[in-house]
């Protein structure tokens, strides 16, 4: 994937991702301590979706656009109100234009007591996601590459965390570095919650990437899967996937509403699929729908 997050951002894969994270903000509220999202590959942090490469691809469309034009039914709504909470706070005249990338949307979803830790590599992109946090003394922006952040960065001083890790797979053997990476951050930080996001496309090795995060023997791993078309006619993205370790207890019920109905409102074929299941923990893989 070229992958620079201007021309996809607001897309399905998008919504999946921060669909979910919110959700695991929201659990981490329930408690009064603090805690930290530790963002590796945290992009420019707002999106324009009139910029030019947004419009280019026109990827949002399919994605936030089509969900925030659809009647999701009470539960369903009710589950996606902390991620479309901000959307709306974004847009106040109405209308579509701002989308916010992961740090932003963790951002305005906190407490006073809540914290940030963002990191970017590259140069250009770095520059534009601190001037979204300057002046935020509730926000680290460092100028990082993600990887590095699973070791030096962890564990948080407040020993509670949400750690994100969206790489951008722009080189081979990414699916490798996240199982690295996941497994060294363990070591450090074991009671974490870690969300890692994949991409499903023709050709993936996903039954590999599952095998070895298995063989990790890290326990309570959740997996959720969500393919808006076939891959039998494109090398393309037609899907992604989340690994949420150390979930929320009551996340795998919130997929089992979510990911039907992300499914039925985003599809762009008649072979849309989604599954919920764990990978280590309390249940089989289930079969895709």
């Amino acid at each position: 994937m070229n992958y620079r997050h201007i021309y996809h951002a607001g897309n399905f894969a998008d919504v999946l991702k921060h669909a979910v994270l919110a959700r695991l903000i929201r659990y981490m509220q329930k408690k009064d301590a603090a805690f930290r999202v530790l963002d590796t590959h945290a992009g420019i942090g707002l999106y324009d979706l009139s910029a030019e490469e947004a419009q280019k691809t026109g990827e949002w469309q399919g994605g936030i656009g089509k969900l925030l034009e659809t009647d999701l039914g009470p539960q369903v709504s009710e589950l996606l109100e902390p991620y479309l909470s901000v959307i709306r706070a974004l847009n106040p005249e109405g209308g579509l234009r701002f989308y916010p990338g992961s740090p932003k949307l963790a951002r305005m979803l906190f407490r006073p007591q809540d914290r940030l830790s963002a990191m970017e590599l590259h140069p250009e992109d770095y520059l534009r996601l601190h001037r979204v946090f300057e002046g935020d003394h509730h926000a680290r922006i460092t100028e990082l590459d993600g990887w590095l952040a699973l070791g030096a960065h962890l564990p948080p001083k407040e020993k509670r965390g949400i750690v994100l890790v969206d790489p951008p797979f722009e080189e081979d053997g990414e699916y490798e570095r996240l199982v690295d990476g996941l497994a060294r951050a363990c070591r450090r930080f074991p009671g974490g919650t870690y969300c890692l996001w994949y991409p499903l496309k023709k050709g993936a090795p996903i039954k590999q990437f599952h095998e070895a995060l298995q063989a990790t023997e890290i326990p309570k791993m959740l997996c959720a899967e969500l393919a808006v078309r076939s891959d039998r006619e494109t090398t393309g993205l037609t899907g992604s996937g989340l690994v949420i370790v150390n979930p929320p207890f009551t996340l795998k019920d919130e997929l089992h509403q979510l990911l039907p109905a992300l499914k039925d409102h985003l599809a762009q074929d008649r072979f849309a699929s989604q599954r919920a299941f764990w990978l280590r923990g309390e249940t089989k893989p289930a079969k895709a729908d």
